[in-house]
């Protein structure tokens, strides 16, 4: 297969962007990202990953995928599976037929990652291009240059238990009808990204924010069993808010890619503004990360206002860009 392997910042918008781009259909990832709405912020303390409560910065798995449906006129298909034999033989079959197919697996169980990077998480995106031998061909967007798996590895990922359990998810494109984004696609993706982060609720977008800001500015620093879970806490939060901050990147891809519209509505929401706001917020990241990594005293109450201030930005942003697409 004549497949070129290209490294990403996120699974599901980098495997989505290659196999768009290898199906003709010229797509950055930060385009998939916008164009798919799927930039957001939630926090469900209610939700409890490796136990810490759940804080998103985009939509639930496969939302990027499905998001690109109807902009690009793709039609894709998803199959699941009640063994990972069955799963196997269908993967095999379509390898052999010349398919490049997307799978959800578990970080956990790929032994090419790096034990430091392996924790439970069961929404893993990655593509298998090939097999050789007993081992599988994968380009997984993590990594700089492709990757091998043994199949009883990728079957125990594929088939792992738990939250967001894949049950041996694979996906891969029957027609992409449309080979480039229109600015009609591009406008109303940014209406919809716009409303989430503006939501009249407080657990998502930009309230959402403020109200992780005042669980956290309720922690003590002195208290040795809040210490010990406000690290992680931290760390936590911290790994989202440096997602976060390619923000305006993911944006600026969406709006130069969408034709005049689009052109027109970065002019008025002032790109240029948008990274201005991201060296702030990489100046903010760089401030907690001291904290979280024992660089600096734990300060709950700092966090928590370096928190607020990414909302009061992000809050003026969107609402410009509102005003923009109106």
């Amino acid at each position: 297969m004549d497949f070129k392997h290209q490294q990403a910042a996120h699974c599901e918008s980098g495997v989505i962007s290659s196999l768009m781009r290898h199906h003709g259909a010229p797509m950055s990832e930060s385009m998939a990202l916008g164009l798919s709405s799927a930039l957001s912020f939630a926090y469900l303390p209610f939700i409890k990953l490796s136990g810490l409560p759940l804080i998103s910065y985009r939509m639930p798995p496969k939302a990027i995928i499905k998001g690109l449906l109807a902009p690009m006129a793709a039609r894709f298909r998803f199959e699941t599976f009640g063994s990972a034999e069955a799963g196997q033989r269908r993967l095999d079959a379509l390898l052999a037929d010349g398919k490049l197919v997307g799978l959800q697996t578990s970080v956990y169980w790929l032994p090419y990652f790096p034990p430091n990077m392996r924790f439970h998480f069961n929404a893993h995106n990655l593509l298998v291009y090939g097999k050789d031998g007993d081992d599988y061909l994968i380009s997984d967007p993590v990594f700089e240059e492709p990757v091998r798996c043994p199949s009883g590895d990728l079957a125990r990922a594929r088939f792992a238990k738990g939250v967001l359990a894949p049950k041996g998810l694979m996906y891969y494109p029957q027609a992409i009808e449309r080979k480039a984004v229109d600015a009609a696609s591009v406008v109303k993706a940014i209406r919809k990204t716009v409303r989430t982060m503006l939501a009249p609720i407080p657990i998502v977008g930009v309230r959402g924010m403020r109200t992780l800001a005042a669980r956290m500015q309720k922690l003590s620093p002195a208290d040795p069993r809040s210490v010990g879970l406000h690290r992680p806490r931290g760390a936590h939060a911290g790994r989202n808010r440096h997602r976060r901050g390619g923000l305006p990147l993911h944006l600026r891809g969406l709006l130069a890619g969408g034709g005049a519209a689009a052109r027109q509505a970065a002019a008025a929401a002032d790109v240029g503004a948008a990274h201005r706001h991201r060296r702030r917020l990489a100046r903010l990241r760089a401030e907690g990360a001291r904290m979280v990594k024992g660089r600096e005293a734990v300060d709950p109450v700092a966090l928590a206002a370096k928190l607020r201030e990414q909302a009061e930005q992000e809050e003026s942003f969107f609402r410009d860009l509102k005003a923009a697409v109106a």
